[in-house]
């Protein structure tokens, strides 16, 4: 049984969310649909991140192990043939067979955008959370600085979470003003990147990040205090959970070792 490590990208906003549920359609379901169709079974598959409803991806990761025997392109094509147009497999890849997408991820980012302009643009409705009012960048990064590291983020998780630790590694937290640029002219805003880069999220947490951060750059909160924030573990101390429309799972890293031998 061949496994395989498929990247998917996704527009998620009308869908529930990566994980299979009993009503609704998510993109774990569509994605077992298909493969059902094309190895005349049940195949189950494993995500690297349960995106929640409305979130994108640009880098999801999913392992499923294959009866028949198939090539990786011919897989993506057969695949794409099946999924709706908002659902992509970019490519596919074979892989040692005890390969698992969620279990064997070292790293994960995610990506917010926020549109940051006095008027909402339509190219960026359903991909960021708009805000007019202007942020202060600087007193944003001097926050993300303090989240960078090894800390228990329990002020950052969402209800729900079966996580059995709130403790993560935050890598790398960075803010970024890319512009926009449609056909070479401006189209009269900003687009501000929060990108997070760490060995795991909790439910809802990067979106937590984001909104605390917001905070910083209108004012409403001192950057110095993130740490305080932090120590504390207390959700209703921290900001708001930003819109799921702003989010994306941008890539997910693996170690080398893991694939399988030429």
């Amino acid at each position: 049984m061949p496994t395989f490590k498929l990247v998917l990208a996704y527009d998620g906003t009308d869908y529930i969310g990566w994980q299979r549920q009993a009503t609704g359609v998510s993109i774990q379901g569509l994605l077992e649909d298909a493969l059902r169709e094309f190895d005349d079974r049940e195949v189950p598959v494993a995500g690297a991140g349960r995106t929640d409803a409305g979130v994108h991806a640009l880098g999801q990761v999913a392992s499923c192990a294959l009866d028949r025997t198939i090539d990786a392109s011919t897989l993506v094509r057969a695949l794409n043939h099946k999924l709706p147009l908002d659902v992509r497999v970019r490519s596919a890849h074979e892989m040692a067979p005890r390969f698992h997408a969620r279990f064997d991820a070292r790293a994960k980012t995610y990506r917010y955008r926020i549109w940051n302009a006095a008027v909402a643009s339509p190219f960026q409705r359903r991909y960021a959370w708009h805000l007019p009012a202007s942020l202060n960048l600087e007193a944003m990064r001097a926050a993300a600085r303090c989240v960078e590291g090894t800390h228990d983020f329990a002020a950052f998780q969402g209800q729900g979470s079966e996580a059995a630790t709130t403790t993560r590694t935050i890598f790398q937290l960075r803010i970024a003003d890319c512009g926009l640029r449609i056909d070479g002219s401006s189209i009269g805003g900003s687009r501000i990147d929060v990108q997070v880069v760490g060995d795991g999220f909790l439910r809802h947490m990067v979106r937590a990040l984001v909104g605390t951060l917001v905070d910083v750059g209108r004012g409403r909160r001192e950057a110095g205090g993130m740490s305080d924030l932090i120590a504390s573990r207390d959700r209703t101390a921290a900001g708001q959970t930003a819109p799921a429309q702003g989010l994306f799972l941008a890539s997910v890293r693996y170690g080398r070792e893991l694939a399988a031998e030429p």
